[in-house]
């Protein structure tokens, strides 16, 4: 089942599922009803994720937040980390890859990563 996001309800659908796929999309946006039925029908095989679309028309502030510069574009957050932003027209085949993609992460080396990253870009202090 796909869900519909709106800045009221966004931020708990992060929080409340261990994955979430969303598709940025506009109903007057041509690539974004061809790739509708393709994130409809991954959203069937993978029940245990949570697949959410967010219309970039109706919620600007979303589209605003998260930088949308061109639709479709999809997103993947992974324990409210998000790990994959792309504009455009995925296949069923390479989204579907994708999500086996995200379910196999080791969470935990992610989140060492970040840590790392972030100590690296936080200035010395003497």
């Amino acid at each position: 089942m796909v869900t519909q996001a709106t800045k009221v309800n966004f931020e708990q659908l992060i929080e409340n599922n261990d994955i979430v796929v969303v598709d940025f999309w506009a109903p007057w946006c041509g690539p974004c009803k061809s790739f509708a039925p393709i994130f409809e029908s991954v959203a069937k095989s993978n029940p245990d994720i949570e697949f959410v679309k967010v219309n970039t028309e109706e919620q600007q502030e979303l589209a605003a937040h998260f930088q949308i510069r061109s639709i479709p574009t999809l997103m993947v957050f992974r324990d409210q980390i998000m790990l994959f932003q792309q504009p455009g027209v995925l296949p069923e085949n390479a989204l579907t890859q994708l999500v086996t993609q995200i379910k196999g992460l080791d969470m935990e080396a992610i989140r060492q990563e970040i840590a790392k990253q972030d100590a690296e870009a936080q200035p010395a202090t003497a």
